[in-house]
């Protein structure tokens, strides 16, 4: 996994107290704002991309997640797919901000 950049805060250790469910309610926070940059501003879309990518690796290089890393890179690798228009797996954004919102409600409960 690469060393954080933007992010520097967060891989110093606070992203690895979140639970789960935060941590992909914050990466579907940039999943959505990539969904609406595209074709409208390509900095900032590819900005968000970037940040999200950071996000899931960070999220895979949490040890709590052990177990469930095959799950999370499979949901980076479809992300990914959406990037370059859901050719691999049909993947579109509408699916993805969808299935990463519901983190975010888990997480939001939670509170």
């Amino acid at each position: 996994m690469k060393t954080s950049l933007i992010h520097a805060n967060l891989g110093k250790g606070r992203w690895f107290e979140l639970s789960l469910a935060e941590q992909l309610g914050n990466i579907g926070s940039e999943v959505f704002r990539a969904s609406h940059a595209e074709g409208k501003d390509e900095k900032l879309f590819w900005a968000a991309i970037e940040r999200a990518l950071e996000l899931f690796d960070l999220t895979l290089e949490d040890p709590r997640w052990k177990g469930r890393r095959r799950e999370i890179a499979r949901a980076r690798e479809v992300f990914c797919d959406a990037v370059y228009s859901g050719k691999r797996y049909q993947s579109s954004w509408h699916d993805l901000v969808r299935y990463f919102d519901e983190f975010a409600f888990v997480a939001r409960k939670s509170l």
